[in-house]
């Protein structure tokens, strides 16, 4: 089963985010209160796990901190426009890496950072509740 194993936030750009218990993902614009969200095509970031782990322990997870960090799916081998049920959101692929910028706070304090690689991004189709621990369900075309 593929679960949220983290949720993350930070209030502004370039700096490690918090972990949190749960969040609230709205409709066409991301997790509240974070930094990066808005009315664009990268309201949520995600990370699986098993990426961090290619690079650095699972103790290194807040340092990795997307807004959600998952367990149990191959996020980088989804396509854009997957839809995902997360928590009590729905949200679609809609980029897949990124172009890695230099300044990241990451790349500082680990050395290397592999979001740019196999990290995703989001748009929210559907406002919900998410909580650690909550599942991640791939939707099949027109759920």
């Amino acid at each position: 089963m593929a679960k949220v194993i983290s949720i993350n936030s930070s209030r502004e750009k370039g700096v490690s985010k918090e972990r949190m218990e749960e969040g609230f993902f709205k409709e066409n614009h991301g997790l509240v209160g974070d930094a990066h969200a808005g009315k664009w095509h990268r309201q949520v970031s995600l990370l699986a796990i098993e990426s961090i782990e290619k690079i650095a322990d699972r103790s290194y997870i807040a340092k990795f901190a997307e807004n959600i960090t998952t367990e149990g799916v191959c996020l980088h081998e989804l396509a854009e426009g997957t839809k995902l049920k997360v928590g009590d959101s729905v949200q679609e692929v809609t980029q897949i890496g990124k172009e890695c910028h230099n300044s990241c706070a990451i790349k500082e304090e680990i050395g290397k950072c592999i979001m740019p690689r196999e990290g995703i991004f989001t748009k929210v189709l559907v406002s919900g509740k998410v909580e650690v621990d909550d599942e991640i369900e791939v939707l099949a075309d027109g759920e």
